[in-house]
């Protein structure tokens, strides 16, 4: 982005929203050249891993773990499940809920992309030094523990391991974050 300081464009493109999208990009697309040759993309990655990592979750768990709305996880499982690389179940619990399970090809696809993964992460942060990937990273989780529950979807890290009560619902993340601030009654 080598652009004069008189060029008017230089405005947008320092602009954080703008930078954001553009690293978002640029990281998609070294995941995609790692991982090409096996036709997956970070979703489905996100997703595969999830369920190695919490077999037997549902479908909005692995929604919340992600930080992914529930219409794109669902058409992303849809095809994963098509592809024979999940399985779902009736819930055992609750027959509403499907839980969900990797399948061997599930397994040993994630398998073979934990190494393209792995140059993928070392490739994004290749451009700093260590102390500066170490900032990077840092700084980016700040961000986005900041500015989490401000978004359509937030990511919920703990709910697939909560358990409510019965007949408990836990509150959406906007009444969670009021309840924090203290401008909404319990």
């Amino acid at each position: 982005m080598a652009t004069s300081q008189n060029d008017p464009l230089e405005e947008l493109y320092r602009s954080p929203g703008f930078m954001i999208r553009r690293v978002h990009q640029i990281a998609v697309s070294l995941f995609i050249e790692e991982t090409g040759k096996l036709g997956v993309t970070n979703r489905q990655y996100g997703i595969l891993f999830v369920l190695k990592h919490r077999p037997g979750i549902d479908q909005i768990s692995v929604a919340n773990l992600l930080g992914l709305d529930r219409s794109t996880t669902g058409m992303v499982l849809k095809k994963l499940e098509q592809d024979g690389l999940v399985v779902r179940s009736v819930g055992v619990h609750d027959r509403r809920r499907h839980s969900l399970q990797l399948t061997r090809s599930g397994e040993k696809l994630l398998s073979e992309l934990a190494e393209p993964a792995r140059k993928a992460h070392a490739r994004v942060l290749s451009a700093f030094t260590p102390r500066e990937q170490t900032l990077f990273l840092a700084l980016l989780d700040k961000f986005t523990r900041a500015f989490n529950d401000s978004t359509r979807v937030p990511l919920d890290p703990h709910r697939a391991s909560e358990k409510a009560l019965p007949g408990m619902r836990r509150p959406n993340a906007v009444r969670a974050r009021k309840l924090r601030e203290g401008r909404a009654s319990p």
